[in-house]
């Protein structure tokens, strides 16, 4: 419970139009969310020696490292947000993970280097306490277009990234992509300090540091179960021990956020639009997730290989694979804006639409490029205009001084959306491979499995256009 909220000298300093120095705020803190994406993408570019530097064969963790140290990071730092400001900890996010890329630049064993993109996690963070950041230093009208251009401008980067990246790794290898995660953590954290605001509301009280290490370290241990089981084995070595305490963990903290003051999350206080909107996003995240996943595995069947699907023909599959990443772009600004105007809860019904409507027409896009290149495009826009109206419903719906617990709150179901729905389309695959045959060694699945992945999807935005249409109607109402 909130003891106090404390008002900064200057509330009257909050942007109500657009500017020149609302332009530059939103510039900064896009260049803070880019820090999350470089963390995460980055290192898979230089996976291969990765593994062959510290001598080992477990892609599975260092894929998945940097993710689940997110998930740790979030509730800690979503409430320590509210308490001690939004731009204190934004800083701090930003400082962890450079000190995790000098951590990982210089690790000299893998478990050294594990411990490094554990700080780097950190910087997931960057993305939910941008947001409520914006909420508190720009009127509603102004804040949901920022929202909109600062959750879904570092899509961009993975237009671009590769480009940039692969030069500078075949110059100076694999270790350049750590001091270049160092090098724009430190320039982010510059110009968060230098130009950026204070949140002028903050609430009181204390952390609950057990509560948020029991809710993050849980979420952790089932979403690496999840994610690595697959590939390390269900019930192999510590895997079983680790979903046990991943669920034990996330039990205790559930049966102490009833019982103590001032918890993590307070369950107790979440209301209808806030539940309502959780709901749909983690769907409707799930569903997004899978679609740009099976778009990378379907591109990368040669049509001839006569399965009845597949897209691979060189730089056609190259601009398909970019797509979604502009329409991510132009689906976040253009979210943001509508929700100036009528609100978030449009917006998100519209991008569980688009997305529905994209996802069904993929049943003809598996093998026709031009058709999968349209759905790409309209799944990126579904995707970019979720996400900012989440981010916009959720903490428009809660009081300033827990807008940061509720972001935070907010990437945390969608990551959970994303992993468990990822890896149950990866298993409708697995269930429907043809024996004996690969695509460029890996294995392939039948056309009916490929159907059925993409039936299963559009059923999940289907699914998520009923707590969106039912915002829509409260609001109405």
């Amino acid at each position: 419970m909130v003891d106090d909220v404390r008002t900064a000298p200057d509330p009257g300093a909050r942007e109500h139009r657009w500017s020149g120095r609302l332009i530059l705020w939103a510039a900064v803190l896009t260049l803070a969310n880019v820090l999350a994406d470089v963390a995460i993408t980055s290192p898979l570019m230089v996976l291969p020696q990765l593994l062959d530097h510290f001598d080992t064969d477990q892609a599975a963790w260092l894929n998945a490292s940097a993710m689940l140290a997110g998930a740790i990071w979030s509730p800690l730092l979503a409430k320590a947000s509210d308490i001690h400001g939004k731009r204190r900890v934004l800083l701090g996010t930003l400082v962890l993970a450079c000190a995790g890329a000098l951590v990982c630049l210089f690790a000299p064993n893998i478990w050294v280097f594990l411990a490094g993109r554990l700080l780097q996690g950190a910087a997931l963070a960057a993305i939910f306490i941008s947001v409520a950041l914006v909420r508190q230093i720009c009127r509603p009208r102004v804040a949901m277009a920022v929202v909109g251009i600062v959750t879904s401008g570092a899509s961009l980067v993975g237009i671009v990234e590769p480009f940039l990246m692969r030069p500078v790794i075949d110059a100076f290898g694999f270790r350049s992509v750590f001091i270049a995660a160092a090098v724009l953590a430190t320039a982010a954290a510059l110009a968060v300090r230098s130009f950026i605001p204070e949140s002028p509301v903050r609430g009181g009280g204390r952390i609950d540091a057990g509560g948020a290490l029991l809710l993050g370290g849980g979420l952790g241990a089932v979403l690496a179960y999840v994610s690595l089981g697959r590939d390390l084995g269900w019930l192999s070595g510590g895997m079983p021990l680790l979903a046990a305490a991943g669920a034990a963990a996330l039990a205790a903290w559930a049966f102490l956020a009833l019982r103590v003051e001032e918890p993590a999350i307070d369950i107790r206080a979440l209301n209808r639009p806030v539940l309502l909107t959780l709901l749909a996003v983690v769907l409707a995240a799930g569903s997004f997730r899978s679609m740009l996943q099976l778009t990378g595995i379907v591109a990368q069947v040669p049509p001839g290989m006569g399965l009845g699907y597949g897209l691979g023909e060189g730089e056609a599959v190259a601009v398909l694979l970019a797509t979604p990443s502009a329409g991510i772009m132009l689906g976040g600004t253009a979210a943001g804006w509508i929700a100036g105007r009528l609100g978030p809860e449009v917006p998100l019904l519209g991008g569980i639409a688009v997305g529905a409507v994209a996802t069904f027409a993929m049943l003809g896009g598996v093998s026709v490029l031009p058709v999968a290149i349209a759905c790409a495009a309209m799944v990126g826009i579904a995707a970019g205009a979720i996400s900012a109206s989440g981010y916009n419903l959720a903490t428009g719906a809660e009081s300033p001084e827990r807008q940061g617990t509720t972001a935070g709150l907010v990437s945390v179901v969608m990551a959970l959306g994303s992993v468990v729905f990822n890896f149950a389309g990866a298993e409708v695959l697995k269930a429907t491979q043809v024996p004996g045959v690969t695509a460029d060694g890996a294995p392939v699945s039948t056309a009916g499995g490929v159907y059925l992945y993409v039936v299963l999807a559009g059923v999940l935005f289907a699914l998520a256009a009923v707590p969106a249409a039912k915002l829509v109607r409260d609001r109405g109402a």
